[in-house]
């Protein structure tokens, strides 16, 4: 199977450039790019063959989640030219007890903490390290609340590529900020917060000749189509009616609406689900522009326990909003405490995932008592990251907030005798 051509589109005026175009934005009006992909045979039977056939795939290329799918992703890039963990592959079950919370009955939870630095990042950076290995790339750089500089970090260590990343001082949780430093990348600390460490990034891109990999690079987009088209994979090509996702820099969002528009047009879903797109309430201008039906583009001053989605100018605004109108999707918000006991939900039913990722779940139960979401429809959430990306929230929620939440897992603290196991023991049975 093969690409006849792959171009970058600026979404805004239509102009097109060659698929190595470094640059993230267009030169004649500043839109951002879509890559498009032209293929020669690409029929839905032979690409729902290939792409199983390529499941069985141990080592190599075709053992990785995201290059599974090449020909909808960069089918220009060689096996040599490809900078891979491997990474996706992310398992999709059914947890009772979540679904019995969020109150419908066909819940799934699609898992993107599952790769190899613990986030969805990893999906999309794949690609855009690879395209950034093609075009030979000095250096390259993001602004991050944490997983991108994770996972740009490793890559680009794997790719052995200079990194710089720009995070906001003080408000990134330390599990993130080890990994980032721990994979070798030049670590930033801003003093302000995310849309002011893009902003910067940006400047460093155009500027000092660093490639920037933020989601504003079209090629991350092409790697988290991937988790939209696993989970329909998984689901044998049958798609849910609902999936749903947290929604910060609004990078999957546009992503997964991409992804869906294409599987359509090439006829591996009959049928496009509805995507609800949740945010923070702290950190939600995407939503409130969704009360007014997009009317204003609109900002925020972020804040919110969610890290990971604490974003208060969103730059895949236009393409979200794509996005959301052609799947007849929502978007909504959460407020903290309703993230938070989601959260403990999730986790107590052995899943475990950071504060961001439980907005899917809490996004689902809102949307389910406001009847927006029936009981009985087919719902996919999507988890963003690892547990072990926040754990001081977990110690938060668990031993320290007072107080105690519902859902609190108080530590019982007990002297040396068999009598007090003995009564533990009791109690929790009685539990």
């Amino acid at each position: 199977m093969s690409a006849a051509e792959s171009r970058q589109v600026c979404e805004r005026c239509g102009a097109t450039y060659d698929e190595r175009e470094t640059a993230t934005a267009c030169p004649s009006c500043g839109g951002l790019f879509e890559l498009a992909h032209k293929f020669a045979d690409a029929h839905r039977d032979l690409l729902r063959r290939t792409f199983a056939a390529r499941r069985a795939a141990m080592r190599g290329t075709d053992s990785s989640g995201v290059w599974r799918y090449r020909e909808l992703v960069l089918p220009s890039a060689t096996d040599a030219e490809i900078v891979s963990h491997p990474e996706g592959n992310t398992p999709l079950f059914a947890r009772p007890r979540v679904s019995a919370w969020a109150g419908v009955e066909r819940l799934l939870i699609k898992h993107e903490g599952h790769n190899p630095t613990g986030s969805f990042k990893d999906r999309g950076m794949t690609v855009a390290m690879t395209q950034a290995r093609r075009t030979g790339a000095a250096a390259v750089a993001c602004a991050s609340t944490g997983n991108t500089s994770a996972s740009l970090a490793a890559y680009a260590a794997q790719a052995g590529i200079p990194a710089l990343v720009f995070v906001p001082a003080g408000k990134v949780a330390a599990a993130k900020i080890a990994q980032t430093l721990a994979y070798g990348a030049r670590t930033l600390m801003v003093r302000g917060n995310f849309d002011q460490c893009l902003s910067l990034a940006r400047e460093a891109s155009q500027s000092l000749g660093v490639q920037l990999l933020n989601s504003v690079n079209p090629f991350r987009l092409e790697g988290q189509k991937t988790i939209v088209l696993e989970l329909l994979d998984q689901l044998d090509w049958n798609a849910p009616d609902w999936i749903a996702l947290p929604a910060g820099n609004l990078g999957n969002t546009s992503a997964f609406g991409k992804s869906l528009r294409e599987a359509r047009a090439l006829g591996l879903i009959d049928r496009v689900p509805r995507l609800a797109a949740i945010q923070a309430r702290g950190a939600a201008p995407f939503a409130a522009s969704f009360r007014e039906q997009f009317a204003r583009h609109i900002t925020v001053e972020p804040e919110t326990v969610a890290t990971a989605i604490r974003i208060g100018a969103p730059a895949s605004w236009d393409r979200a909003v794509r996005a959301i109108r052609e799947t007849n999707g929502v978007v909504t918000d959460v407020s903290d405490a309703e993230i938070l006991e989601a959260k403990a939900v999730i986790d107590a039913a052995g899943v475990g995932c950071e504060p961001a990722s439980a907005a899917s779940i809490a996004g689902v139960a809102s949307l389910r008592r406001a009847g927006v979401i029936d009981a009985g429809e087919s719902v996919v959430a999507v988890l963003t990251g690892h547990l072990l990306k926040d754990s001081e929230s977990v110690v938060r929620y668990h031993q320290e907030t007072e107080p105690a939440p519902p859902l609190a897992n108080r530590p019982i603290e007990i002297e040396p005798r068999l009598a007090e196991v003995e009564r533990v023991l009791r109690t929790t049975t009685r539990a």
